[in-house]
């Protein structure tokens, strides 16, 4: 008779050591806060809670919608240009050599120096903020992408076009599924980065939306109510990224099994 040797709770320990991190840092946070005694400079964690709850009705039916409308929107287009680029220069030497430093130099222009130019240019309209969610967001969604693109084994490709196999066929039956994680790698990376370019855009220029509002309340010292729509936009953020892993986990499962 075999004798099972009992399995240690990994998903427990899994959920348990996160949850210690974080209580950890909200006790350090209000520990500092109630040192420092001073909420319009930084506010204790319960106040920041006590004030989420106080303006729940303006944050949650209007500028949530708003910042989350523009990060939506920003990520698609994002995604296709990303995805796009991707693919050219996958498929031609020569696009990949000319368009990479257009990309990287894309990057180095300062998101807060550009984006009052797209209020200039487009007004209090959301396409300001959604190009400046952009702007932030398709560098490393193409660069992620591209690389899994070329990560596909050369030795397979060689064994298909041998086989009789086309540009195209090769394409969609080996670099793209090989390419799927890569993908969904670039989406969780995204969607934060999106969320900060929208939240940016607003900022600098919007009438609406979680950055405009922690804007108008830093003008009235509210410190808690800064830090209330940071925390709601945060939450929103991570329970995209969380259901993004979610359909990864249904969509690529052939990927662990490799």
């Amino acid at each position: 008779m075999k004798i099972k040797e009992k399995k240690p709770a990994a998903g427990r320990s899994g959920r348990t050591l996160p949850a210690l991190v974080i209580g950890g840092v909200l006790l350090l946070w209000q520990a500092v806060a109630m040192w420092i005694d001073a909420a319009y400079i930084l506010p204790t964690p319960v106040q920041v809670l006590q004030r989420l709850w106080e303006l729940r009705e303006p944050l949650f039916l209007v500028h949530l919608p708003a910042t989350m409308g523009i990060t939506g929107l920003g990520l698609l287009i994002s995604l296709a240009l990303g995805a796009g680029l991707a693919v050219w220069m996958d498929a031609s030497r020569t696009a990949e050599r000319a368009l990479y430093p257009l990309i990287v130099a894309s990057q180095t222009i300062p998101t807060m120096a550009i984006a009052p130019l797209f209020v200039l240019w487009f007004g209090y309209s959301i396409w300001s903020k959604v190009l400046a969610a952009i702007l932030i967001t398709f560098f490393p969604v193409t660069i992620t992408i591209h690389d899994g693109l070329r990560s596909a084994p050369r030795e397979m490709e060689e064994y298909m076009r041998t086989g009789g196999a086309g540009k195209w066929e090769i394409f969609w039956k080996l670099k793209v599924p090989w390419a799927v994680p890569s993908f969904f790698s670039a989406v969780r990376m995204a969607i934060p980065i999106c969320v900060i370019g929208a939240a940016i855009g607003e900022w600098l220029g919007a009438q609406s939306g979680l950055g405009y509002f922690s804007k108008r309340m830093m003008t009235q010292l509210d410190g808690a109510g800064v830090f209330a729509p940071i925390v709601l936009l945060s939450a929103a953020a991570m329970l995209v990224v969380w259901l993004v892993e979610r359909l990864e986990k249904h969509l690529v499962t052939w990927w662990k099994e490799m």
